[in-house]
């Protein structure tokens, strides 16, 4: 989950291009008959490559830094079925120096997974539009944003990490991201990706929602004007409850995955087992699954929040 740019849109909803999956050399490439030279995408110059990852990863770093807290009191209600009282209590005596552990793998993963989410959605959108000019722009954009998330699912290790050191039963355990890894290693490689199907579960349609609404939701919202601020206003109430939607549809898939990722070592559970396994253990109530749905909410409004105005503005400054 973990899920808006207005300042340059097209009638697809796809972000600007940026050329680099393009030749500068059009001969290079032959071009299908049935795209003309009208409907062919502009080639940009190699100057202008790499800003939509820029952007992306620029708003994930803001938004990482001023919300972990949050996002931490919302795993442990995820992860033990517990209230938000007790998860308070439970941060409050763990103290503030360990308020901020485990933030680096999410630093890691989350301002490379966005900016991974922001440019290859670019990138697979335009060698869409180039390669097969015949697809709606409904197609193009789910395809695209579907690509987009099995990249960012590559990432998957850093998740696997952040999930561990946030668990408090491994705190004694392990000391820092690097003894995790040097300890997962003994497992071999297919330990780092334990829960992989889930995020890719979670990470495909959560980008097609996202690309695929944020167009129209702006577009409902008052028209800002010509003040800044009213600009950035609806960058963040867009972008906002666009992304507390999301997280709350996939929270359940979140839980499956934070549950497979709290394992270490032994045999690797489906979705459909580990589902039953907290089902029962939570009491046979499927409204339990949603233990923390709350805080991911209010925690989603401001992070997907400050990620579309962050996002925006330094789109505006990279572009200007």
């Amino acid at each position: 989950m973990d899920l808006s740019i207005v300042g340059q849109e097209h009638s697809s909803g796809l972000p600007p291009s940026l050329g680099v999956v393009l030749p500068a050399d059009k001969s290079a490439v032959s071009m299908p008959d049935s795209l003309s030279t009208s409907q062919a995408p502009p080639v940009a110059t190699l100057t202008d490559d790499g800003r939509e990852f820029v952007c992306g990863w620029g708003a994930a770093f803001i938004n990482i830094t001023v919300t972990f807290p949050m996002n931490k009191l919302m795993f442990r209600q995820m992860l033990h079925g517990i209230s938000t009282a007790n998860a308070v209590g439970q941060l409050k005596k763990e103290g503030l120096k360990n308020l901020y552990r485990g933030i680096l793998p999410p630093l890691c993963q989350k301002t490379i997974s966005t900016s991974i989410m922001f440019g290859m959605f670019d990138q697979y959108g335009k060698l869409l539009r180039y390669y097969h000019p015949q697809l709606s722009d409904g197609a193009t954009m789910a395809l695209a944003a579907t690509l987009a998330g099995c990249t960012e699912a590559l990432l998957c290790p850093f998740e696997r990490i952040q999930t561990l050191l946030q668990d408090k039963k491994f705190h004694g355990q392990y000391r820092n991201s690097l003894h995790i890894t040097q300890e997962l290693w003994k497992f071999g490689v297919r330990e780092y990706y334990r829960g992989m199907v889930s995020i890719l579960l979670r990470n495909g349609p959560s980008n097609i929602l996202f690309f695929g609404l944020r167009t129209k939701i702006k577009e409902r919202l008052p028209n800002p004007g010509t003040a800044w601020w009213g600009h950035i206003l609806t960058d963040f109430v867009s972008g906002a409850f666009l992304g507390a939607f999301i997280s709350t549809v996939m929270y359940p898939v979140n839980v499956i995955k934070s549950h497979q990722q709290c394992q270490v070592g032994g045999s690797f559970q489906t979705m459909r087992q580990t589902f039953w396994d907290v089902y029962y253990t939570r009491g046979s109530r499927f409204s339990r699954l949603f233990s923390g749905a709350h805080v991911n909410y209010t925690r989603a409004l401001v992070s997907w929040g400050i990620i579309n105005a962050s996002y925006e503005i330094l789109q505006k400054l990279l572009y200007s």
